[in-house]
Formats: C-alpha cells, sequence, structure tokens
C-alpha cells in the first residue's frame, strides 16, 4: 500500500518534530518558512519543484 502525503505536510511534520525536540527554535522556523514562500515567488520556483518531484520518483522507486 503506497502512501501519498503532501511536501508541505511532511516538512511541517518534520519542523514540529524538531522544534519539540529543542534542536530548532521557533524563531529559526519561522524564519525558514518565511524564506520558502519568498522562495516560492521567484524564477527558481518552478526548478525547485522539479527537483522534488524528481526527488520523490527516486525515492518511491526503492
Amino acid at each position: 500500500m503506497a502512501l501519498s502525503i503532501s511536501a508541505a505536510v511532511l516538512m511541517g511534520i518534520i519542523v514540529f518534530v524538531l522544534i519539540k525536540g529543542g534542536n530548532v527554535r521557533v524563531g529559526s522556523a519561522l524564519a525558514c518558512t518565511l524564506f520558502g514562500f519568498t522562495l516560492a515567488a521567484t524564477g527558481l520556483a518552478p526548478a525547485i519543484n522539479s527537483g522534488l518531484a524528481s526527488l520523490a520518483g527516486l525515492i518511491s522507486s526503492l
């Protein structure tokens, strides 16, 4: 059975676990989130999405 989960949900879970574990502070997580939103508005967004799709395909083929 394959599990389908969006990258945003997965990253959110990872950030939540890191914050709870004390590895990342809330301010750092907020800064990373804002950077992600800013980066998504640039011309680099299609390349990032393509790279993430390729990585997801590679992982799912393992």
